[in-house]
């Protein structure tokens, strides 16, 4: 029998199933099937426990890979998921959405073999389904109420991450946003074969359960000025995300046809929401769709239009695959579902008829050096050629687009919009405003959701060493 640390000799890489993929594209289903439990367990038991975790030096909430991996293995699951639980407060939705390939196995040390890395992303997404069935919830009995009140504006992955840490630290919290719904884009942007809404509504769950209180449907500034929360709370948190999309600037974008990845996303969601047909915008029955963009939104794009019925979806990127900054695995479903992939292609113009979008035009790239020692695309004259388009979908990436108020309360922004956090007499995340702490897109730009989560945890480390310096203060 092969010894334990060797495994991997006689057990096969094998991530969860997914659904085939004629069923699949009919609906908005998660696709990835869950491990039996001697699957995870066999899987988990892969790891070599190389003494030296890359996977833990990747993931950037530096999850404890290694332990819960043994942990799963010895079956010890409400353990796993405890663990789990320390370093990252959404690992449900870390485990779905994370590009792990990129991450934590990308980095393994067995994908640098011909055994392939450890399922990582598939262990940590099935013991943390497993443990909630089973009833594990967060355990704070040992919690002492510090009598201290925080707000956070924004319940997407940075807010949600924050007020989880917050309360941990007897801290209470009220989470304010503008959407009926928890999640932000985890919610609204995310479509539900990534990410099943009903996931996002069990932390929920799990969050009130905590003493957490959510006032949906609440826009700070208009409903409630912001000067009213620095009035009411000890602190507050940022966690209003990046959703000004970025304009490629291409000639005939005004055409009909054209639509914005972000707003073309979320008024799919809005519609599955409220269980309602696709309005005449969204009814993409037989027309032929080009996305420009190859990032994880350009894929969820790609993958949503071919459930709305498209003839054919395209894909246009202006590097090679190998550059794409995506996950290798949603570029792999999308292929699988029937996108055509069209590489080292520069969108130059929307052409129109009748004021309807009817082709992209586009020109051949070469990756170059661009003098800093970067390979960057290079447009090949004489190489232009068109691409029929009934409809177009931009996803060219987003950045923050900060609310007026902010300026009026002395938060300091960068050029691009970006708060500006940190620096020299601050804490980490914290504003030029000394009770004002933000993180997630909105201090990074548009990043990944562990990102996000990772800045809600270390933003909230960073306010309770505030409230505790301050209250030590007024006692001396």
């Amino acid at each position: 029998m092969t010894d334990k640390l060797f495994q991997f000799l006689d057990l096969p890489r094998e991530p969860p199933r997914t659904l085939p993929v004629t069923i699949r594209v009919l609906g908005y289903g998660e696709i990835a099937g869950d491990f039996a439990p001697p699957g995870a367990a066999g899987q988990a038991g892969r790891c070599i426990d190389c003494g030296n975790p890359y996977c833990a030096h990747a993931c950037p909430v530096h999850n404890h890979i290694p332990q819960w991996l043994k942990l799963v293995q010895e079956g010890r699951i409400l353990d796993a998921a405890t663990l789990m639980y320390e370093t990252n407060p959404l690992p449900e939705i870390c485990g779905r959405v994370c590009p792990q390939d990129r991450l934590c196995e990308g980095a393994c040390t067995l994908e640098q073999t011909a055994f392939g890395a450890v399922t990582i992303g598939g262990v940590e997404r099935w013991v943390t389904d497993e443990a909630l069935r089973l009833g594990w919830r967060p355990d704070l009995s040992h919690v002492r109420e510090r009598g201290h009140r925080v707000a956070v504006v924004g319940a997407g992955p940075a807010g949600l991450a924050c007020a989880d840490r917050l309360r941990r630290s007897g801290v209470a919290v009220d989470v304010f946003d503008r959407q009926r719904e928890i999640g932000g884009l985890l919610t609204f942007g995310i479509p539900p074969f990534k990410l099943d809404k009903e996931v996002v509504r069990k932390r929920r769950a799990l969050l009130e359960g905590m003493g957490v209180r959510f006032h949906l449907g609440v826009e700070i500034g208009a409903g409630i000025p912001f000067g009213e929360l620095l009035a009411d709370y000890d602190a507050v948190f940022l966690g209003t995300g990046a959703y000004a999309f970025v304009d490629g600037a291409l000639p005939g974008r005004e055409l009909v046809g054209v639509h914005d990845a972000l707003p073309f996303l979320v008024a799919n969601v809005e519609r599955l929401l409220d269980d309602a047909p696709p309005p005449a915008a969204l009814d993409l029955s037989g027309k032929h769709v080009v996305v420009l963009g190859g990032g994880d939104t350009g894929m969820d794009c790609n993958r949503t239009a071919l459930r709305l019925g498209a003839a054919s979806v395209s894909c246009i990127y202006r590097r090679d695959e190998a550059s794409m900054p995506g996950s290798a695995r949603e570029v792999g479903y999308s292929r699988e579902e029937g996108v055509r992939f069209l590489f080292q292609r520069q969108p130059v113009a929307l052409l129109g008829e009748a004021g309807r979008v009817r082709a992209v035009r586009v020109i051949a790239t070469e990756l170059a050096d661009d003098g800093r020692g970067r390979l960057s695309p290079r447009n090949l004259p004489g190489t232009e050629t068109e691409l029929r388009a009934d409809v177009v979908i931009q996803a060219f990436g987003f950045r923050p687009s900060p609310p007026a108020w902010t300026a009026a309360h002395g938060l300091q922004l960068h050029g691009d919009g970006r708060l500006a956090v940190g620096g020299e007499g601050r804490l980490p995340f914290q504003c030029t405003h000394p009770r004002v702490f933000a993180g997630g897109d909105n201090v990074r730009g548009a990043d990944l959701v562990v990102r996000a989560v990772h800045d809600g945890r270390e933003a909230a480390a960073a306010i309770v060493q505030a409230l505790t310096a301050e209250a030590a203060c007024a006692i001396a």
